[in-house]
């Protein structure tokens, strides 16, 4: 067992179920959290001139943050917190630590890989290594009936081969204590809003949610064992206005504050006790749309930003794009469903699915938009963003991935 380790926080902003921190733990006497505030992330812009992230869907990271570090000090350790440029901050305090390995989540866009693999090849020249480990998924690849290359690239025949056959692991523990870090160090101050680079004014209302882990965990528990919740999950007699229509997770799940084999093994817990319903059944089909989102991802990688998409199919555009992209972004149709579920995005950072689904297809099939547009744009605004969930869905629904058939009808983002 060697002394200390870094551990870097990316999508996996949690303690429970943190395959990460768990192996970091079991190598190392001293685990170093560490999270990076990339500017790239804030102040970037998207090829269509969009900020790659808009005010609300930051401030939901902020606050994930101030609950881990608060997690971390509760613990008697701390999180490191620095804003840079993740590959070389991180290698910074490699060297200034002198630790043994860096232990990260491994990610499967290109962004990404990019900085993974760069942080990977500083940490050579030091004699370092990365150990990476695995957290958005439900289920671990390893554990597939197929190799990742020859993911079914439709969701239906995915699903037959999986859930019938191959088991959800369990839950992993949290650590029992954690050493506090025996070096000096400069935990670093957490970022606000302005800091980032934005000068919205969020005003605080009562359709915004919280960022952090101890928020996921409370909406999992109260939506799946209080009152109506699960029950009327996408209930056919329910309205999409009704807050127990959707289980409302995907934010918490994107950034990882709540690990969907969490969710898993509460939803079965449930159905030990009160029996499985179409509700619950329906709640782990879209954690495994997720794995299967997130295999396809890397199944065809770059691929899934492109036109084409995997077909390679390019249809005509509307001349006027650029205009009725504009209207429809800002809710200007003159069609009331889509103006207010626009309006809505761009106020809350959330839509239900379905409503999400009909704006994507209005926008590609009526409006005869490039889709990359309206998936650029959902990618700034949604807080609960994904990029294989994004990018791979919109290519369901523009009809650009072999084999979809029957999948075209699906979430943009799922269990929200």
């Amino acid at each position: 067992m060697k002394n200390s380790s870094l551990l870097w926080y990316r999508l996996d902003l949690r303690v429970h179920d943190n395959e990460a921190l768990y192996e970091a733990i079991r190598w190392n006497n001293e685990v170093i959290p560490v999270y990076v505030f990339d500017p790239r992330l804030f102040e970037g812009k998207s090829r269509f001139g969009n900020k790659r992230v808009h005010a609300r869907r930051a401030k939901f990271l902020i606050e994930a943050i101030e609950a881990l570090r608060l997690t971390w000090r509760e613990m008697g350790s701390d999180l490191i917190v620095r804003i840079g440029h993740p590959e070389q901050v991180i290698f910074d305090l490699a060297r200034e630590f002198k630790s043994y390995m860096v232990f990260c989540n491994r990610e499967r866009t290109r962004d990404e890989v990019h900085v993974q693999d760069s942080l990977e090849q500083n940490l050579w020249t030091i004699g370092q290594e990365m150990r990476f480990t695995r957290g958005k998924m439900l289920y671990y690849t390893q554990d597939l009936p197929f190799p990742v290359t020859h993911t079914p690239d439709n969701f239906s025949a995915f699903r037959k081969e999986l859930e019938r056959i191959i088991p959800v692991r369990a839950v992993l523990p949290m650590p029992d204590s954690i050493s506090p870090i025996m070096q000096s160090f400069d935990p670093g101050i957490i970022p606000t809003l302005e800091q980032l680079g934005y000068d919205e004014n969020i005003q605080e209302d009562e359709t915004m949610i919280k960022g952090g882990e101890e928020e996921g965990l409370k909406r999992m528990k109260e939506y799946i064992w209080a009152g109506e919740g699960l029950k009327k999950y996408r209930s056919k007699d329910n309205t999409i206005s009704d807050p127990l229509y959707s289980s409302m997770l995907s934010p918490w799940l994107s950034i990882g504050c709540v690990s969907p084999k969490a969710v898993y093994h509460e939803i079965k817990s449930y159905e030990s006790i009160r029996g499985s319903t179409e509700s619950t059944q329906s709640l782990i089909t879209e954690l495994l749309r997720r794995d299967h989102c997130r295999l396809i991802a890397k199944k065809y990688g770059d691929r899934i930003f492109q036109r084409g998409g995997i077909t390679q199919k390019i249809s005509e555009t509307n001349p006027e794009e650029k205009y009725l992209f504009k209207i429809w972004k800002e809710g200007r149709l003159g069609i009331p469903l889509i103006d207010a579920a626009m309006k809505s995005l761009a106020r809350t950072g959330f839509l239900p699915y379905p409503l999400r689904n009909a704006c994507a297809q209005f926008l590609i099939h009526t409006l005869k938009v490039n889709w990359l547009r309206g998936a650029d744009w959902y990618e700034a605004n949604l807080i609960d963003y994904d990029p294989a969930s994004n990018w791979v869905n919109w290519l369901v629904l523009s009809g650009l991935l072999p084999d979809a058939g029957e999948d075209k009808p699906v979430s943009i983002n799922f269990l929200n």
